[in-house]
Order: structure tokens, then sequence, then C-alpha cells
């Protein structure tokens, strides 16, 4: 029996890439498409890649190969490849997959919708949608969250202007553009008004949002903050130069802006970061944490660390060990490096073996679970709030988190005996943690 036509989406990457995930599910409703979220009823599959570094690159050409497995054995008609991997590769990508039916560089998304719609109808339509090139930094229109409703990711942002020698974003998003503050503050009540209760601010570079206009960021989060739908409100990608140290005073201002900023740092041996082409020192770095911590009581810091750059040494290695325990970073991301074509670090000599490399992630998310442990289970006892994110497998509990914890990279809690919904706020009692250090915790009230 010939499927239905439903279009399934599959995202690949990043918080910014699941916007335009959600962006491309939202122009292929307004193109009259039925669009589910069951890959195995869909009649064309669109998948939106991911091209950061090696391994993302390797997931997506995975994706892309049993995705066209699955149309050789006739589960579905048509494969669809959007995203940062074709604006990447372009062409070339279409001359290893020539299976892929249509292949979309990034853009509004517009066209990419018309196109699947004449795909599933069985019309005659382009098999590659080149980019109008560098998106407007205006609102993004209608989105079909893929989130579940707790919480939203609000991009204030396109594109960076540093030019951090491991990194190919610049390459395939461009420059730095701002969104203006009053398209952002429309699109926050837009979301909050639907019941969204946390606004997750992303970007390549949020710490950059509106210098080219004369404004700051801390202007925006102020004025985001005055919007009364919004209960939460979280800083993610803040680059750790030209901190826009008005900040500290929003979020000691005003009770919606949760203390907590994601700071990538990628390394603390000033070697590694002057080969990188970060900007400062390791010292410096140091010293901005310090007056985050200073100005910002009980702020949580989050950040990221990149292992294995050509060059880095044993001492350079163990000095990120032992930052993540001086600071007690127990909130941390960490990759190996991946030579990338196209940027500066990819000519650079004295490579790191690749298990050398891991054995050092290894070692620095060794460092990290242990302070986990021990802040984790310094909130045993303590009552806290927690914004419910979904429903647990045991129908007698639910998952969220406290203000603490950032959505998809952070902790979670689990709350057993609530019945609260997906978008409550609960106050708990943290009684214990899982064997992944999260939360597990009881209502200080019946829902």
């Amino acid at each position: 029996m010939k499927k239905q036509p439903y279009v399934s989406l599959v995202h690949l990457g990043c918080a910014r890439n699941l916007i335009d995930s959600e962006v491309m599910l939202g122009r292929m409703a307004e193109a009259g498409l039925v669009v589910t979220d069951d890959a195995s009823s869909a009649h064309t599959v669109v998948l939106n890649t991911c091209s950061f570094i090696g391994p993302a690159r390797e997931e997506s050409e995975n994706a892309i190969s049993d995705l066209l497995a699955r149309k050789k054995r006739g589960e579905i008609e048509r494969v669809v490849v959007a995203g940062c991997l074709v604006q990447r590769y372009k062409h070339d990508l279409a001359v290893k997959f020539p299976g892929v039916d249509l292949f979309a560089e990034i853009s509004n998304y517009k066209a990419l919708a018309a196109s699947v719609k004449a795909l599933t109808e069985g019309r005659a339509t382009e098999s590659y949608l080149e980019g109008p090139g560098l998106r407007e930094p205006d609102r993004e229109g209608a989105r079909l969250l893929a989130t579940p409703g707790s919480y939203a990711y609000l991009r204030i942002s396109h594109g960076c202007d540093h030019t951090c020698s491991f990194c190919a974003i610049p390459s395939i998003r461009g420059k730095h553009r701002s969104k203006s503050k009053a398209d952002l503050v429309s699109e926050a009540r837009e979301l909050t008004s639907a019941g969204v209760r946390e606004l997750v601010i992303v970007a390549e570079d949020s710490t950059a949002w509106g210098r080219e206009h004369g404004e700051e960021l801390p202007d925006l989060i102020e004025a985001l903050a005055g919007v009364k739908t919004v209960r939460r409100l979280r800083v993610m990608y803040a680059y750790p130069n030209r901190f826009p140290w008005r900040l500290t005073e929003v979020m000691r201002a005003h009770e919606n802006v949760v203390p907590y900023l994601d700071i990538p740092v990628q390394h603390i041996a000033t070697p590694m970061l002057r080969a990188m082409r970060r900007a400062g020192s390791g010292d410096q770095v140091r010293k901005i944490l310090d007056r985050l911590r200073e100005e910002v009581p009980n702020i949580t810091l989050r950040t990221t660390l990149l292992l294995g750059f050509p060059g880095e040494t044993d001492a350079d290695a163990e000095e990120a060990v032992g930052f993540v325990r001086e600071y007690g970073i127990a909130r941390l991301g960490a990759f190996t490096y991946s030579p990338e074509q196209g940027t500066p670090g990819f000519e650079l000599e004295n490579r790191v073996p690749a298990n050398v490399a891991q054995a050092r992630y290894d070692a620095v998310m060794a460092a990290r679970d242990a302070v986990l442990r021990e802040t984790q289970g310094a909130m045993v006892g303590r009552d806290v709030e927690i914004l419910v994110d979904e429903s647990h497998p045991d129908a007698k509990a639910v998952v969220g988190r406290p203000a603490s914890d950032a959505p998809e990279v952070d902790m979670v809690a689990v709350v057993r005996g609530s019945k609260a919904k997906v978008g409550d706020f609960v106050r708990v009692r943290v009684e214990s943690l899982d064997h992944e250090s999260n939360l597990v915790c009881t209502p200080l009230k019946k829902h």
C-alpha cells in the first residue's frame, strides 16, 4: 500500500541548528505538507546536517547513507539533505551521494519547503538549492518547536567574527549579524505567550550581540527580562573576551535572569589559547571567571575545553585538568581536536596522536565527574524549584531542571511522586543522586 505523503525531519547538531530544523518544519507546514515525527511512516525524510568537527561530519554522512539504504529498500521514497554540511561542501556532496533527491544550502527555507512539496506530489523540481547568501538577521518567522514546550531556544544573531584556528563556523555561517532588539522581544513574547517558560539565548557568539549597532548584550537581556511572560532567561555561548560587564548587574537585578552563564574558554594554558587564536591568556580567563563569581553570587558557570590541539603538551593538558578541579567546573563539555580543511589549524604541525588526545579528554572528564558528584551531593537535603520538561518512564515521576542546569547539556532532576505537567514549576526536596549524579527529588507540595 502506498504511503501517505508525510514528511519527517531528522535533526543533527547544536541548538542553533535545532532552530533551523524548527524553521524548516514551520515552512513545510505553511506549504501544506503533513509533518510527522515518525520517520518510519514518512514518504520523504529531510535531514538537517551538522559539519562542526570530524565526528559531526561522520555522523551526518552516516545518516545520509542510512537514509539512502532505506530508500533502496523501499521504506521511504525521497531523501532531502540540508544545512551546514551542504553549505560547507556544496555540490561536492551531491557528487558523493547521487541518490539524494534534493540538497539545500542554508537559507530561509521557503524554497526548500516548496521543493519538498513538489517531490511529494511527483512534480519536477531542482535537485540543488543554493543559499541566497548571508541570511538576513530578521525574525525567524513561524517555527514548529522541537523542544518539550517548557523551554525554547532564542537565536539572537547569526555568524561569528572570530578567527579561532580550529573552527570552520565562520566559513559556514558567515560574519556576525545581530537581530534587532524589537524583533527579539517580539519573538520572546510570542514564544512565552504560547506556554514556553524558559528562553535559552543562543548564538555563535552571544556577547557580540548589538555591537555593530552601538548596543550591548545587557541591553537586550534587560529588555527580554522585562517581558512579563518570561519566567526564566538563560545565556549560552558567551565569548569570554570583551565581556559586557553590565550583564552581571542585569543578572542581579532581574529574578527571571538565572545566575548561569555558558562561557566556552576552550583551554586554560596560555600557549594553547594563543595557538587557537583565542584572545587573552590563561590568567585573564581565570580573572574573568573570578569576577563573574564575585559579581553574581551563586552563579553556575558552564564551559568547554578542547584537548589535543596541535602542539599541546602534557603540561598544558595537566593544567586543564587542574583548572577543572580548582574552579570546581561541574558543567563542562569537552572534545578532541579535529583537523578542519579551510581553517588555520589544519596546516599546523606537531599533531597530537589520537590516543593521547583521547586520554587527555578522559582525564578532564574524570575530573569533571568528581567535581560533579561533590557539588550535586551537596544538594541533597536542600529545597529547590524545578521546571518540568517531560514525563518519566515511571508514570509516577517527572523530569525537570533547577535553574543551575541548561536543557540537553547539563543535569536533570527526577521528581518522584509528582503528577506535574510539562511547563510547571515544582518546589522539591533533593533526596539523593542517581548513578549519573542527577538529582532524585520528592515534591514539597502535591500536584
